[in-house]
């Protein structure tokens, strides 16, 4: 989120931040308000079940009409209230469809994989199963423990991220089946 305020600070960049949410208190959303970003909360305590929540998610997210949502970092699964009325990119620490869910870069240790990497995706309601945007491969060194591994990886997330939500927002993409296209107009699909 924070490179992604950097990036957007720049209006050669081609898309704007138009708020920060987040599920709970997270330093993201001071980071966000520093930059003048407008931030919310919907509290996943606060709803009876999850898709109470997602309906309130949706809504929230709703009042700032975002041409697309990025959901990097966040970890909660986003339902169908949210799903029908956004485009979500995510990141996952891992080349998809290898290693999905919450501990990637365990599972990827785990396996004994020599390449792993970061991809971003669009976000459908399966976990980790959207289509892919864009992948970086990153080796695993000798040694390497979640940590070091993790950090390498959050590295190159960041400049992909980046990368992917400025093609997205200046050229736009098309969908077809699980193939993503980068194209030349804002938010085709």
């Amino acid at each position: 989120m924070a490179a992604l305020l950097d990036a957007a600070a720049d209006p050669a960049y081609g898309a704007t931040v138009v708020a920060v949410g987040a599920d709970r208190e997270a330093a993201g959303l001071a980071r966000a308000e520093q930059a003048g970003v407008p931030t919310f909360v919907v509290p996943f305590s606060a709803y009876s079940d999850r898709d109470e929540w997602n309906r309130a998610l949706a809504a929230r997210i709703a009042e700032f009409t975002p041409d697309l949502v990025v959901a990097a970092g966040f970890m909660r699964i986003l339902g169908r209230a949210v799903l029908r009325e956004n485009t979500v990119v995510n990141i996952h620490p891992a080349l998809l469809p290898a290693f999905p869910g919450a501990h990637a870069v365990r599972d990827a240790l785990d396996y004994g994989v020599r390449i792993t990497g970061a991809t971003a995706h669009f976000v459908d309601e399966g976990v980790d199963t959207g289509p892919v945007i864009e992948q970086v491969a990153v080796r695993v060194e000798d040694g390497d423990d979640v940590a070091t591994l993790h950090e390498r990886i959050k590295t190159v997330e960041r400049r992909m991220l980046v990368d992917v939500v400025g093609r997205l927002a200046r050229h736009g993409w098309t969908l077809n089946g699980r193939q993503v296209k980068l194209g030349d107009a804002p938010g085709t699909e």
